[in-house]
């Protein structure tokens, strides 16, 4: 229904964030990663949005890109964890570490996130290994693959090049065109892997 809401910040807060446009103050419910990375008010901001619409509620929440939304639709699939859990879960962990630990099967690294107890974390594991929904938007896993491909043609080994890409994805505009995110990614992992980045 909604994708995403153009407009101006009028405040921000930890887990919560207003946004004014077109005559309405839209408040939405956002992940405390996320609100540290949104503009402060008075700033212009896009948010990509999920209304949730039951019975008793509506509660709109609020996304930094498509990637971060679809990991909040993905981690509703995982019995147990319904949207404030996932809101927990996105404020604890960014979605390229999250894969890492999928890959890994690392119910430790999941269960150091505050909301995932081992339990919790042997499900998410065992519903979304393999099974992420693409975020429609930014790069994709294929092309964060070829980019670490690239890197282990340059010379770096597998896990380092993998490492390296997932540490350039925290820093990188996600508001680029397709093209210029992947070549600013590229850039920035390259100058990871080259300092020696630890996987």
């Amino acid at each position: 229904m909604f994708n995403s809401l153009s407009g101006e910040v009028t405040l921000r807060e930890d887990e919560r964030l207003c946004v004014a446009t077109g005559g309405v103050e839209w408040e939405l419910a956002v992940s405390r990663k996320a609100s540290a990375r949104f503009p402060g008010p008075g700033q212009p901001v896009r948010v990509y949005t999920h209304l949730l619409h039951r019975e008793d509620a509506m509660k709109l929440y609020g996304f930094l890109d498509p990637a971060e939304r679809s990991l909040f639709l993905d981690l509703q699939k995982v019995d147990g964890v319904g949207p404030r859990g996932a809101m927990r879960i996105l404020s604890g962990i960014e979605r390229p570490e999250f894969e890492q630990a999928l890959d890994r099967d690392d119910v430790d690294a999941l269960s150091a996130v505050p909301g995932i107890g081992k339990k919790t974390a042997q499900k998410i594991i065992l519903t979304l290994k393999g099974k992420l929904t693409s975020s429609g938007g930014g790069t994709g896993r294929a092309s964060e693959d070829d980019i670490a491909t690239a890197l282990v043609g340059m010379g770096f080994d597998r896990r380092t090049a993998k490492a390296a890409v997932a540490e350039a994805l925290k820093s990188v505009d996600a508001g680029l065109s397709a093209e210029d995110l992947e070549r600013e990614l590229f850039r920035k992992a390259v100058a990871i892997a080259g300092k020696g980045v630890k996987p």
